[in-house]
């Protein structure tokens, strides 16, 4: 009996200890933005660091797109992410997420702008030029879940002017930022949408293909990228985690040099109500569209129209109270 009881005892420590060490370690989720060979030589010394300093075994995941990461999160594969806007939005509405930092842009930009570029060579010099709509140019669109690459240009570029890519263009391809900046240098997409800080990137990573690379119509500013957990993550590796994001590359040189490569300053405090003005910017497209319909009853569009335009004004107080 005595011999049993021990035994119990042991199992119960092992199956502690077992728990313990899987508290111990997170997977950090990096959204397909480019090639994962790629991703993974500029994220891995990030990671690295984030192991040494925290005393958490962190493991980069990385999926063949954002909804992936998203996916993952929600079903505790992952524990904490880096994120576009939307994808965080989706995130946090579906994978219960919580946004805890912001990126800040190495040059000190207050966010990033998303773009639509053409080869150099290539005629189109406007917006307009690559929206006569007659079904002869191919276009390259961000992943669905991307605010730069699907999001932006759907919302202040398609929604706005009531144009559907699908009957505009005699193709539209969807990609990640990286395969789309190289579709149009190598003139395989006649337009595509891309943003500032991939196509910094490339030049980088393929000097020779971002010169081939001409922007013609830049968006609005985006707020910066937000790093999200898991909202259920335990409050002491919560604790570890928002000190190591807080103080990294405050003061090492090192440090400095990894993040420069990730395009990123240090971190900087945030919350879900970063996502504010992309939720305004998703009803705004939810907007446009139903106005277009014309297979929706007048009644039924009113009635749709006037519930979207009661979430947008929410919204819009939210974000006049936090500017008091």
């Amino acid at each position: 009996m005595v011999h049993k009881t021990i035994a119990v005892a042991v199992l119960g420590l092992a199956v502690a200890a077992g728990q313990a060490k899987a508290a111990d370690e997170l997977n950090f989720g990096i959204i397909a933005t480019e090639a994962s060979a790629n991703l993974k030589k500029t994220w891995e010394p990030f990671l690295a660091d984030m192991t040494k300093k925290t005393g958490l075994a962190i493991k980069g995941f990385y999926a063949s797109d954002y909804a992936g990461v998203i996916e993952a999160m929600r079903f505790k594969k992952v524990q904490l992410a880096w994120y576009g806007n939307k994808s965080a939005m989706e995130a946090v509405d579906r994978a219960d997420g919580e946004i805890f930092v912001q990126s800040v842009d190495k040059d000190g930009n207050p966010g990033y702008w998303s773009h639509l570029i053409v080869h150099k060579d290539s005629p189109f010099q406007t917006l307009d030029d690559v929206l006569k709509c007659d079904k002869s140019l191919d276009f390259g669109i961000g992943d669905p879940n991307s605010t730069s690459g699907f999001l932006v240009p759907t919302t202040f570029v398609f929604s706005a002017r009531n144009i559907d890519p699908k009957s505009c263009f005699k193709t539209v391809r969807g990609a990640n930022h990286e395969a789309n900046a190289l579709a149009v240098a190598n003139k395989l997409v006649h337009v595509a949408a891309n943003n500032n800080e991939n196509l910094n990137r490339l030049k980088k990573t393929s000097s020779d293909k971002a010169g081939n690379i001409r922007v013609i119509w830049t968006s609005p500013l985006i707020p910066s990228d937000p790093l999200v957990w898991r909202k259920d993550l335990d409050a002491a590796v919560k604790s570890k985690l928002e000190t190591f994001f807080l103080t990294y590359g405050t003061k090492e040189e090192s440090e400095k040099k990894i993040l420069a490569e990730l395009g990123w300053a240090p971190f900087k405090k945030s919350d879900n109500t970063q996502l504010l003005p992309i939720r305004q910017m998703e009803i705004n497209r939810s907007i446009l569209k139903i106005k277009g319909d014309d297979k929706i009853a007048d009644a039924d569009k009113k009635t749709q129209l006037a519930e979207l335009q009661a979430k947008f004004d929410e919204i819009g107080k939210q974000l006049a109270a936090l500017k008091k």
